[in-house]
C-alpha cells in the first residue's frame, strides 16, 4: 500500500502520543481516520490539530472505548462503519497501551492485570473486530505496536517490568503468526508489528495518574513522567518511521536508534540479556561496535 490517499484507516489510542501523530500524518495524506481512546478531550484536540492539515473531504471520526472490553471494541468498529459509511476499512493500527503492572510479587494484581489487558487484549479484541471489514478491503494492512520489551523483558536489571514485557511479547508473536496466516487465507492483508524504544510520550504520565496514590502523582509526574515525555524521540518522527514501514510492507519495524542498537545487542548477546553489563552492550551498538 504505497498510498494512503481514499483509503480509512482505524487508529486506537488516537488522543497522544504516538496515535495522534498517526492521526495527522495520515489525515495529511488523504486518509479518512477512526480513532477511539478513553479521553475524548484528547481526541478533540487531535481532531483540531489533524484539521490544521488535513486533505479536505477526510473524515476524522472519534469514539470513547476502553480496548481492553470486547463490547467496547465491537462498538467502536459498528461506529466506524456508521460514521464512515463503509463496510471496510484498509488499516488498522492496533497502538493503544498503558504502562504498570512491573511485579508479579509486588504489584497489586488489578495494576498487573489491567496493564496486561490493555496491551494485549486492546491489540486482540479490535483484530477480531475490524478483521471482517479488513477482508473486504481490496488492500489491507494491520499494524500492531509492540515495543523493545517484546523482545526484551526489562527496564534494566535493577526494575521489575512483567505485565508490560509479556503483553508485548504476545503481541509480537501474534503478529509474527499472522504473517503466514495472512499469505494463506488472505493474501490481500498484510501484518506489521512495530517495536518502538523510547518515544516521546504520555504514556508514563497517564500511568502514574492511573495508577499511583494522589500524594505520588504530584512528585513523580514533575520528576519522571514529564521527562519521559520531553527526551525521547519525537512521536511525529516515529509516525513517520511506522508509515514508511507500512509503505514498503516490512513486517518488522524499528522505531528509535535506541530500538535498533537494543534489537542489536540482544541478538548478538542473548545470554547477557538481563546482566548489568547489558547497558554496555547497547551503548556499544549505537555507536556501531
Amino acid at each position: 500500500m504505497r498510498d494512503f490517499s481514499g483509503k480509512i484507516a482505524v487508529v486506537t489510542g488516537g488522543g497522544s502520543g504516538i496515535g495522534r501523530a498517526l492521526v495527522q500524518a495520515l489525515t495529511a495524506e488523504g486518509c479518512s481516520v477512526a480513532m477511539c481512546d478513553i479521553r475524548e478531550a484528547d481526541m478533540l484536540e487531535t481532531v483540531r490539530l489533524a484539521e490544521k492539515t488535513a486533505v479536505q473531504g477526510v473524515r476524522i471520526s472519534t469514539f470513547v472505548a476502553d480496548v481492553a472490553q470486547e463490547k467496547e471494541t465491537l462498538a467502536f468498529r459498528d461506529h466506524t462503519g456508521e460514521q464512515h459509511e463503509t463496510d471496510h476499512v484498509h488499516l488498522l493500527f492496533n497502538n493503544a497501551g498503558i504502562g504498570g503492572g512491573g511485579s508479579m510479587i509486588n504489584t497489586p494484581r488489578a495494576e498487573w492485570d489491567r496493564t496486561f489487558a490493555v496491551c494485549w487484549f486492546g491489540v486482540y479484541y479490535n483484530a477480531r473486530a475490524f478483521l471482517p471489514m479488513l477482508l473486504k478491503a481490496p488492500e489491507a494492512h494491520m499494524i500492531n505496536v509492540s515495543s523493545v520489551n517484546g523482545f526484551w523483558a526489562s527496564l534494566g536489571p535493577q526494575t521489575s517490568h512483567t505485565a508490560y514485557s509479556a503483553a508485548k511479547f504476545a503481541v509480537k508473536g501474534f503478529t509474527e503468526a499472522l504473517i503466514n496466516d495472512f499469505r494463506n487465507n488472505a493474501p490481500h492483508v498484510k501484518a506489521s508489528v512495530v517495536m518502538p524504544g523510547h518515544i516521546g510520550t504520555n504514556i508514563a504520565i497517564n500511568s502514574i495518574l492511573a495508577y499511583a496514590p494522589a500524594e505520588r502523582q504530584q512528585e513523580e509526574i514533575k520528576a519522571y513522567a514529564e521527562a519521559f515525555r520531553d527526551n525521547g524521540l519525537p512521536p511525529a518522527e516515529a509516525a513517520k518511521i511506522i508509515l514508511d514501514g507500512v509503505r514498503e510492507e516490512r513486517w518488522r519495524i524499528l522505531v528509535g536508534p535506541d530500538a535498533v542498537a537494543l534489537d542489536k545487542a540482544v541478538r548478538a548477546h542473548p545470554e547477557e540479556a538481563y546482566e548489568h553489563g547489558m547497558a554496555d552492550l547497547v551503548a556499544r551498538a549505537m555507536a556501531g561496535g
